[in-house]
Order: C-alpha cells, then sequence, then structure tokens
C-alpha cells in the first residue's frame, strides 16, 4: 500500500512539473508523457514530425520505459539517429487499469532517473 501511495504522490508532482513546462499548466495525458519521453530519447527536440514518426516516438518511449523491466533490450541507432529495441519478453495480459499503472510506475522510475524528482 504504501508503495501505491508513493506512486501516486510522484505521479502528481511529476504531472505539475511536466503540465507547467509543456501544457502551459494543463493536466498532460498519459499518451503525451509517452510522446515526451520518445521525443526526449530520440533527441531531436526542436523539430517537427509527421504523423507516422509521432506514432514510432510513442514505440521507442514504451520500450525505453519498459526496459528497465526486462521487457525490452536497446539494440542500435539506425542511419538517422533513432533507436531500436529487441523484444526479450512478451507483456503479460493486462487490463486497462493495470497498463496504466505499469506505465506511471515506468515514467515516474524513468524521471526519477532524469533527476526531475526525486
Amino acid at each position: 500500500m504504501a508503495r501505491d501511495i508513493q506512486l501516486k504522490d510522484r505521479w502528481e508532482r511529476l504531472m505539475v512539473i511536466l503540465s507547467q513546462r509543456f501544457a502551459e499548466g494543463e493536466t498532460l495525458e498519459l499518451d503525451a508523457v509517452i510522446y515526451l519521453v520518445g521525443v526526449q530519447e530520440l533527441g531531436q527536440i526542436h523539430r517537427s514530425f509527421k504523423k507516422d514518426e509521432k506514432v514510432n516516438l510513442m514505440h521507442i518511449a514504451i520500450c525505453r520505459l519498459l526496459e528497465p523491466f526486462g521487457f525490452y533490450r536497446f539494440d542500435y541507432f539506425d542511419d538517422d539517429g533513432w533507436p531500436h529495441y529487441e523484444i526479450l519478453e512478451e507483456l503479460p495480459p493486462l487490463k486497462a487499469g493495470e497498463q496504466s499503472v505499469l506505465m506511471k510506475e515506468a515514467i515516474v522510475q524513468y524521471f526519477v532517473e532524469k533527476q526531475l524528482i526525486d
């Protein structure tokens, strides 16, 4: 239970920080945060992305976020600088709420590693 409280607290603090920086105070959706992680991981922050690139950014983010959980491993950067991951273990079937908790936990861990939150 204490772990759930800590996750909730960290998530709320993270949302305040990210929402102020990227959404003029409007609360960001989970998908928007995943997209931001993808842009961060690609490192091409000051450019526009096409629709298919945005989908790929989300994929990069999910792979990177779930890498510490043992689901993916970084493989290589392609000639355009896009990271590629290999699947190590298939994700177990999760209910929507469980998926959300897993992603929030992974996002919080990512931003703790990046020292945006403690």
